[in-house]
């Protein structure tokens, strides 16, 4: 009894002592610079040769400079240097490499020179690879090392364009998954052939050392600048420089990572990224949390001076000219579920969130005019919303091989133009996505050279112009051209048998029934029976090769933002089947792939618009796919958190907040300070109880 009673007595002590129970922090965090988020899975993939997902680009894009990356307010979306000391100069050669001018028609360019100056001492993040005692270990050596922390010592060098050099001949290393080896093959003069040498190599016992091996489309000039050359004349590739593929590989930190022991331990390069970037990964406990810090050698970045107009009145310029990064740790916990995310975030302990369907009416209120803006219990603990259309387009394609629904005939045409107009998008993003995202006029997404806004944009072979807005058309006009493409009500007239198509998906279970269901709503407005087909990734992708379906769900994220990485998905030579390329549909058009070829080379301008817009409109008339829409990304941010301007293809967008610590430990104090009274009532009612105790006790004592 005396112990309850104490523990208690303990507990209601440390209570009043104003401490946050439930803080998952240290205590010595208290009023740093540092952010609050979290991950829902280990990266797989921490090396930039091989990394390509979403979740590895989170952390990468802040450890690693490639030349170029995305100006943080400009829009449209500009490349600018990173590591570069300017923009790579481009010099273009023919066949005989004779140099030839810049306003050259592009089919007579046989090679494009790309001329990269990097910054001076720009400087690695401390890191045992640059300590030459830890070059020659053995095994023995690393007992009792676990993490890069457990080595004693740790150096630094400066960044030179040779490290540059060897990340490219990295991308085509026989011991590595590129990604994007097959098409930096295709471009980097030398390339395929170098990935053959290194083949043979490889099957030589020891280190694979590919200093030993030139490439002869890449080459160091000094230790500041080298060149690149790729085949004829290809203008995206300056924003494949932009990504973590191209950042600089110190050398010796392969060997370093190739000691003996080094694997076992996971001390690898996808484990332990070295880079030159604003922050390196000091912790890495996948199961728990991953911690940025800030490189302290990190001083060749200033945040912008300049943006869009509406930056300054929004605050966006604040920090103009000030070093980057603006904080000193990003502390990532692992969190499973959306609900203890969005539970630790209303209690201040996330500095951002997304927002989950579960959560969304609690968090934004949309007004009639379809305006989201942030619910009045956001609003008094100060919470804003950020809100941006994605570089990415949600689709419904048809299959252009299919008797039915494929082909330019007028009437498999008009059935496609039929389907079009009847599927209404706009409801679907109401209903299954809260209204985030925008209906497709096109594969162009906002954000990207060649999108119009307005009604100059709209399909108008699906939409009207209404009062300053685009609308639907009728059922009744989807209905008239189903007649006309001969199936009258959704059935055949020739056979007078029901139309039915057949959807393949990977959709299935509970959670995606109401979605195939209201699709199979929409083509019940024009009598026609959908058949939904779904299956597993696997056997979804098998169909796609060998071209077994009718309609398919799909989706495409820009790669980089330019209009070919969205319209090369309908260019014929991209086709699935025939070519096992992009293009899912088959689509195939002589005019379009005409028109393809003509602009994807070209600099932005009034010409290359004036061809993307005779390109989209075939895409219209044709409809090889259900436009879809483009999702549209909400983020919540507490007060205290700066400078959030949306920025879907800036990966580094962390190095640019800033947060308020002082501001942020002042409102978590209010928000989670601790309710004594349910203490206090239980500690009365225990001592109550105790005295009940003893008075019983002492009577049978007294009776005895």
């Amino acid at each position: 009894m005396k112990s309850m009673l104490l523990a208690l007595s303990l507990l209601l002590l440390t209570a009043c002592d104003g401490g946050l129970w439930n803080d998952p922090y240290p205590a010595d965090d208290t009023g740093k610079s540092i952010l609050y988020t979290a991950f829902t899975e280990r990266p797989k993939h921490l090396d930039p040769a091989q990394a390509y997902s979403e979740n590895e680009y989170e952390f990468l894009a802040h450890i690693y400079s490639p030349p170029l990356q995305y100006h943080y307010l400009k829009r449209p979306y500009q490349l600018v240097p990173l590591a570069a000391s300017e923009m790579p100069s481009v010099r273009y050669l023919d066949k005989d490499k004779h140099p030839l001018p810049a306003t050259v028609a592009p089919q007579r360019i046989a090679y494009s020179v790309y001329e990269v100056r990097i910054k001076p001492n720009m400087r690695y993040q401390p890191h045992p690879a640059f300590v030459a005692e830890n070059m020659k270990l053995a095994e023995v050596d690393l007992a009792g090392v676990h993490t890069l922390s457990d080595f004693k010592q740790t150096g630094t060098r400066v960044v030179t364009a040779a490290d540059y050099v060897h990340q490219i001949k990295r991308l085509v290393h026989p011991q590595l998954h590129t990604p994007i080896a097959g098409v930096m093959g295709e471009y980097i003069v030398g390339l395929k052939e170098y990935a053959a040498t290194l083949q043979a190599a490889s099957k030589a016992p020891g280190f694979l050392d590919i200093e030993q091996y030139p490439l002869s489309g890449v080459e160091v000039v000094n230790d500041t600048t080298y060149r690149i050359t790729i085949h004829g004349k290809y203008p995206q590739f300056a924003y494949w420089l932009a990504m973590p593929f191209f950042s600089p590989m110190p050398q010796e930190v392969e060997r370093f990572y190739a000691q003996a022991g080094m694997k076992e331990r996971n001390l690898t390069l996808d484990w332990w990224p070295v880079g030159s970037g604003p922050y390196y990964l000091s912790e890495n406990d996948p199961n728990r949390r991953m911690v940025m810090t800030k490189n302290p050698h990190y001083d060749s970045e200033r945040y912008p001076n300049e943006g869009e107009a509406g930056d300054v009145q929004a605050g966006y310029l604040a920090d103009a000219g000030k070093p980057l990064p603006l904080i000193d740790e990003v502390v990532f916990s692992l969190e499973k579920e959306t609900i203890p995310y969005w539970n630790k975030f209303l209690q201040g302990y996330y500095d951002a969130s997304g927002i989950s369907s579960d959560s969304f009416d609690q968090a934004v209120q949309v007004s009639v005019s379809g305006e989201a803006s942030v619910s009045d219990e956001m609003k008094v603990q100060g919470i804003t919303l950020s809100t941006s259309v994605a570089t990415s387009t949600m689709y419904t394609g048809f299959n252009w091989l299919d008797p039915v629904v494929g082909g330019n005939s007028e009437r498999a045409t008009k059935l496609r133009r039929s389907i079009a107009i009847a599927v209404d998008f706009e409801e679907f993003v109401s209903i299954f996505a809260n209204g985030r995202g925008i209906s497709a006029q096109s594969p162009i997404p906002p954000g990207i050279f060649g999108f119009k806004e307005g009604e100059q944009g709209i399909n108008r072979h699906v939409y009207d112009w209404v009062d300053g807005a685009p609308k639907r058309k009728s059922i009744a006009e989807a209905k008239r051209l189903l007649a006309e493409a001969g199936y009258p009500n959704g059935v055949d007239a020739k056979t007078k048998q029901p139309l039915v198509i057949h959807l393949d998906t990977t959709a299935s279970g509970m959670g995606n029934k109401s979605r195939l269901d209201w699709m199979r709503k929409q083509f019940d407005k024009l009598g026609v029976q959908l058949d939904v087909r779904s299956t597993d990734y696997n056997r979804f992708q098998d169909k796609i090769r060998r071209g077994d379906m009718q309609m398919y769900y799909y989706g495409w994220n820009a790669d980089y933002p330019d209009p070919e990485n969205f319209l090369f998905l309908l260019h014929g030579s991209q086709g699935k089947v025939k070519f096992g390329g992009e293009n899912a549909s088959n689509y195939s058009s002589v005019e379009f792939d005409r028109l393809f070829e003509q602009m994807k080379n070209m600099d932005n301008g009034a010409p290359r618009q004036a061809i993307i817009d005779e390109a989209l409109e075939i895409l219209r008339r044709d409809s090889p796919w259900l436009w879809g829409y483009h999702p549209k990304q909400y983020v919540l941010q507490h007060g205290w958190l700066h400078n959030i301007k949306p920025n879907i293809m800036a990966n580094n967008k962390l190095k640019y907040w800033r947060v308020d610590a002082a501001q942020r430990e002042q409102l978590r104090s209010e928000w989670n300070r601790p309710a004594y009274w349910p203490l206090v009532l239980g500690f009365v009612a225990l001592s109550l109880f105790g005295v009940w105790m003893w008075c019983v006790l002492k009577k049978r004592e007294d009776a005895r």
